[in-house]
């Protein structure tokens, strides 16, 4: 018979155990980009047909579905939008409240989504500018690049 850390209810019988997994996952077609974060680059796409710039990674254009190129994205951008975040996963739950960015990049098409760092607790607003950081310690996701004011 099993054993259980904790019998919390009862009626329904309700139990709670440790539960592990390894999950493997690939990025696939998308595994450049995370790869180039540890080198402090961020990459976007330009679709070769139309020539519409990307500030998120991808590999076909949305529009016209032709195959796109790799290009490097600017390091410093302007704040399009933002908001607060007051409830959080297991990466921020010591930085809640955060903030959530999208960031306007000079002669991109599209946005790029990441985290404002605000330390001197600037106000934010919409056009603010911002420069990309990189962990030192690269974990090989999104959280790898993040913007403070500039």
């Amino acid at each position: 018979m099993e054993k259980y850390s904790k019998v919390m209810k009862t009626d329904p019988l309700v139990i709670e155990w440790d539960y592990n997994l390894n999950y493997i996952h690939s990025y696939a077609q998308d595994s450049k980009f995370f790869v180039y974060l540890g080198r402090g680059i961020i990459l976007g796409s330009e679709c070769k047909k139309c020539n519409y710039r990307y500030g998120t990674y991808r590999k076909y254009c949305m529009f016209c579905g032709s195959e796109t190129y790799d290009i490097e994205l600017p390091l410093e951008g302007k704040i399009h939008s933002f908001t607060t975040c007051y409830y959080a996963g297991e990466d921020f739950i010591n930085e809640v409240p955060y903030t959530l960015i999208l960031v306007e990049f000079k002669n991109i098409n599209s946005l790029f989504m990441s985290r404002l760092v605000n330390k001197e607790n600037k106000r934010v607003e919409i056009g603010m500018e911002v420069k990309a950081k990189f962990k030192k310690l690269q974990k090989f996701n999104v959280n790898d690049v993040y913007f403070l004011p500039a």
